[in-house]
Order: C-alpha cells, then structure tokens, then sequence
C-alpha cells in the first residue's frame, strides 16, 4: 500500500511532531511533478488565480441559472410549473454532478487538469446554448405566453434535444469543477502551519467574496444583457465570462501547490465495509498490537470512539501464530477506517442543509415570477428585471464578507481560540436559523402583494418582496461558507475534494426536494372545487403565500433538527491530518507520541 506522510501540526491543537521535516510541502508538487517549494509555490497569491476562475464561473453559470425560468417560458414555452422544475433540476444536476468531480479528481486526475478539462465542457455548452437562442430554427415559434398561452407551441423533439444537451453540457462542466475549485484553493495553503491555516480560514470567506462578485455581475450586468440585447447575447457572454474563468486558471499554473491523485477513494472504502462484515464475529481484541495500522499500545482517535465501532473488526488481525497475510478486503488499516467514520458522521450535518438548498431553488424559481408580477419600473425609462432581485443580497454581502473576515473573526477568536472565530457548525447552525425568517418574510410579503392585486387591483412595486433576499443573503454567507470549511477541514488526505463535493451534493438534494415538494403540494392540495396552491401559471390564482409559510416551518423544524446532531452528535475528529508513517515490514502505523485517552480529551475540547 502507497505510503502516505503528513505532520500532525496545526490549528486542531494536537502539537504532535513525528520529527521529519515539513511533508506538507513533500506531498505537493509543482506543474512538473517536482516537490512543491514554499517559498514559491502555494499562499494566496496562487490562490489568487483559482478566485478569478470561481468568479468568472459562477457569473457565467449564475447568469443562466438565475434567468433561465425566463427563457424557458417565453421562448421555450414550457407551463410556470413545469418550468420552475426544469430550473431546480438543472441545477440539483449541477450540485449532484458536484461528486463525479470530487471524485475523479481526487482518484484520477487530481484538481487542476479536472477543472481545465470540464471547464471547457461547461464552456460548450454555454455556447451551443448561445446558438440555440439565436438562432429560430432551434427554437418553437414566437408567442406571447402572458396573452396568447393557450396557442403556444411547446419546445419538444429536436429543439427540446438540443435545449437539454446544451442545458447538461453545462451541469456536467459546472459540476465537476466546483468542488474542485474550493479544493484546489485550499490546498495552496499548508494546514500544518499555525499561520497558514488563519489564511486558509481567510481563503474560505475570499472564496465567498469572489463568488458574491460573480453573482453580484451575473444579477445585474448578464441579466440586463439577457432582458435588452436577447437571450442569445446573454448567452454568449457567458461563454466569454468562463473563457476568462480558464485564462485565469491556466495563468497561475507555476505557482500551484498540486495535491497528486490518490488512486480510487472509493475502493478503500469498500474495503472496510467488505472486511468488518467478513469480521463480524471477531471481538475488539484488549491489545491495540492486534490492530493493523497500530503500534506500542496506541490506538487511533477513529478507533477510540464509540460511534460506528462495528468498522473496527476490519483493522483485527488475525491471531494463528502464522505470519499470514491477509487480502486488504480481509484487513484494513485504522486509517481507512478512521476514513470511513468520518464520511459516515457528516451525513447527518450534510442532511440538515437540505431543506436550506430547497429554500434557495425557491429564490431561484418562484421568487422571480413573483417579481415578474410586481411594478418593475425604477425610473421612467428603466425597468428591473426579476432576476436582479437576487443581486440585492450579494451588494450587502460584498461589504460584510470583508468585514466579518477583519473584523468579527479576530474579535471572536481572542474569545473562542478558534482559528476561524466561531466553529464551522457554529456557523452553519446561525445560518440555518436566519434561513427561517426569509421565508417568514416571503410568506408576508407575498400575502400582501395578491391581496393587493386581487382585491385593491394594485401592483406593489417589486422592492416590496427585497428583504426575503436580504435575510436569505445573510443566513448563505454564514451557512455556505461554514459548510465549505467544515467539510474540507474535516476531510482526510485525497479526499479533500470529494468531501468538498458533499457541500454541493446538499445543494443537490435541496433542489430536487424541491421539485418533489412542489409536486406533492399540488396534488395535496387540489380537489375537485380547486386547483393547488402552485397549479395555476397565474400567482394571483397561486397560494405562493401559503407554501412560503410551510418552508418556513421546515425549516425551523430543520433547525431544531440540526442542533441535536451538531450538539450531541458530531466531534470534530481529532486532527487536521492523519501522520502516517511505514514500519519496518511496510505496514502503515500512526505516528509516535499518540495517547489514546489524550485523542479523546481533545476531540471534546475542540470548538
């Protein structure tokens, strides 16, 4: 088995030295596969290069996601419903494609060569999509959907193909370089180093920064283009926009620290299952020397744990007085195991941030037609196109992001000790809970704005509807950027990008709630008297209201939910990194200087 070295060092406050040099450093390689210095290698000028391509994607992907329920019904002339769950479905699609990336790059391919090679798919794709709308053989005649729906023809056969291949070109481009964009930023920052690891907390609002830029440019900028100059020019820019995203990634590549793919993470995996089942019968042995991967009476913080402890029969050798050496579908090592346990403990984290993303498809979805039925008008000769509304949060956040960063954590870590002020559950718990009040005030507001229209026969202007993306502004910058730290600080060696995936997989899961929530709304609340609360292509005919108010709930619910597992559940496990060393026969063991009971004192100290 590849050896694999690594210090334990670092903000996690184990202080163990394995007495070698930095390996960090020796585990990374320059663009020549040489080992990384330094000196000239990594930090955030590096890191630098990776923003301009988080930004330039997501303003490109954002300007399509955000305005494509637009496009799809006055030009592709699919029904409001049917639309809203195009929409979600493409980007759960993207979010869900999020693991597909993770994944090669860390088996395969490794980070950069992943988002150069599907960074150029999702560019295809925005440009046949550019041709599409400009192009009317590819698209069912023109027709207005508002007046004259009813006689609107339906994209389907050919068109529809060349829609969903060009829509899918995308989704398998965005979402195989996403986790890999965070993954690849974060790595050009040792973690070992005390002072690196307060820039790599630093990179991860950055991060958050840059892509609130993408948005803000993507709302404003992309999505007028799209409203006065056509689709098909929207489009195009977007293509120009992640062109530019490539240029600067190709444009650091001297400067990168690569992390070299791992081989398959995914069989090691199997492997631990495979061997506690086969080792089912097997008892915990008292001595730690009958673990595999163990050494001088130490047992690993995987394996002092009590969650999960069925996965430590796959590290038990066997005891026949014969030097028998077993398959690695037999016999693990505590690290793989270790490994596994930490996959299995965030599920229950990663689940608490689903009904968080079906919130956010809402503001991508109904939210612009809400606005599409409001007074647009902002001056005598400007409108505001729907989709903008989603810029508001991103203004704000532009400001506080840097603010939080130079201001709050510092502040907070003085009191807390931890490196990034408030823990990543910390902040992921806050955002969940501001998550609720936006759609308190979506629901309020939404009321007030169908009252007006059907019984005053008014149009409220569309500023009325902004504070539900304030509010969901907010809660995002703490609940996006906490999930992204807690799952990559949280991640083993050559997992950095499939855990950061995880992130994307909620946002997945959210989107396609969504569209299932929809659906079961509609066919709960219809009867014969009734259409459902979302049937209707009209809102004012809609409860809009109504089914805010049940997210709402949700997600209260969601929270409540969410503080019994981050409170009782999850421990932070012990180390940013596993140090692993190979003993004389080869066989991998933790570092010198272990205590168990110390792990365990120390995974309960961690904030």
């Amino acid at each position: 088995m590849e050896t694999r070295r690594q210090t334990n060092k670092g903000e996690e406050g184990m202080g163990v030295s394995t007495g070698h040099e930095d390996t960090a450093t020796a585990t990374t390689v320059d663009w020549r596969g040489r080992p990384s210095n330094p000196e000239k290698h990594g930090g955030m000028r590096a890191a630098s290069f990776v923003l301009g391509l988080q930004a330039f994607e997501i303003m490109g992907i954002a300007a399509v996601g955000n305005n494509l329920i637009t496009y799809v019904i006055n030009e592709m002339h699919f029904p409001l419903s049917t639309s809203a769950n195009i929409v979600t479905n493409f980007i759960g699609t993207v979010f869900l494609l999020a693991l597909l990336g993770g994944c090669i790059s860390d088996s395969y391919l490794g980070s950069f060569w992943t988002m150069l090679i599907f960074g150029f798919v999702e560019l295809s794709g925005f440009i046949l999509l550019s041709v599409q709308a400009h192009l009317p053989q590819l698209k069912p005649p023109q027709c207005n959907m508002v007046t004259d729906g009813e006689r609107c023809v339906e994209a389907k056969g050919f068109k529809a193909f060349i829609f969903y291949l060009a829509l899918y070109l995308v989704a398998l481009g965005s979402g195989c370089v996403k986790p890999n964009m965070v993954a690849h930023g974060a790595d050009q920052f040792n973690r070992d180093s005390p002072k690196q690891s307060k820039s790599l907390s630093s990179y991860f609002n950055a991060a958050y920064f840059a892509f609130s830029i993408g948005e803000l440019i993507a709302l404003t900028v992309l999505v007028w283009v799209q409203t006065h100059s056509g689709m098909d020019v929207g489009f195009g820019v977007s293509a120009a926009a992640m062109a530019m995203g490539l240029i600067s990634l190709v444009s650091g590549t001297l400067l990168y620290r690569n992390k070299p793919p791992q081989g398959s993470i995914l069989t090691p995996i199997a492997q631990v299952f495979v061997a506690a089942i086969l080792k089912r019968k097997q008892r915990c042995p008292p001595s730690p020397h009958m673990l595999h991967g163990s050494q001088n009476n130490v047992l690993v913080g995987s394996v002092a744990t009590s969650k999960f402890k069925f996965l430590d029969k796959a590290c038990i050798k066997i005891q026949d007085g014969n030097n028998v050496k077993e398959s690695p579908w037999r016999l693990c090592t505590v690290a793989q195991v270790q490994q596994v346990k930490i996959l299995l403990s965030v599920i229950p984290i990663f689940a608490c941030t689903i009904v968080f993303n079906t919130i956010l498809a809402q503001m991508q979805t109904f939210s612009v037609q809400q606005g599409s039925s409001m007074n647009t008008q902002l001056t005598k000769n400007f409108h505001i196109p729907p989709a903008s509304l989603q810029a508001i949060p991103y203004i704000i956040l532009i400001f506080l992001v840097p603010l939080y960063d130079a201001f709050f954590v510092p502040f907070a870590r003085r009191f807390t000790g931890n490196v990034s002020g408030i823990s990543p559950l910390q902040r992921i718990g806050f955002g969940l809970f501001v998550a609720t009040f936006s759609m308190v005030a979506a629901a309020i507001m939404e009321d007030k704005r169908r009252n007006a229209a059907v019984n005053e026969k008014k149009i409220l202007s569309i500023f009325w509807i902004t504070p539900q993306f304030l509010i969901f502004g907010l809660s995002e910058m703490f609940t996006a950027v906490g999930l992204i730290e807690f799952f990559y600080k949280q991640s083993s060696t050559g997992m950095q990008a499939f855990l950061t995936a995880i992130t994307y997989f909620s946002y997945s899961f959210g989107f396609y709630f969504s569209s299932v929530l929809v659906s079961l709304v509609n066919k709960i609340t219809s009867s014969s008297s009734s259409d459902g609360w979302l049937k209707d292509d009209d809102l004012n005919k809609d409860r809009l209201d109504l089914f805010y108010w049940l997210l709402a709930v949700l997600s209260f619910i969601n929270f409540l939910n969410y503080l019994f597992w981050a409170g009782w559940w999850y421990s932070y496990k012990p180390s940013s990194s596993v140090p692993l060393q190979s003993d004389a026969h080869g066989e991998e063991f933790m570092g010198q200087g272990f205590n168990s009971s110390k792990i365990v004192a120390d995974v309960n100290s961690i904030p």
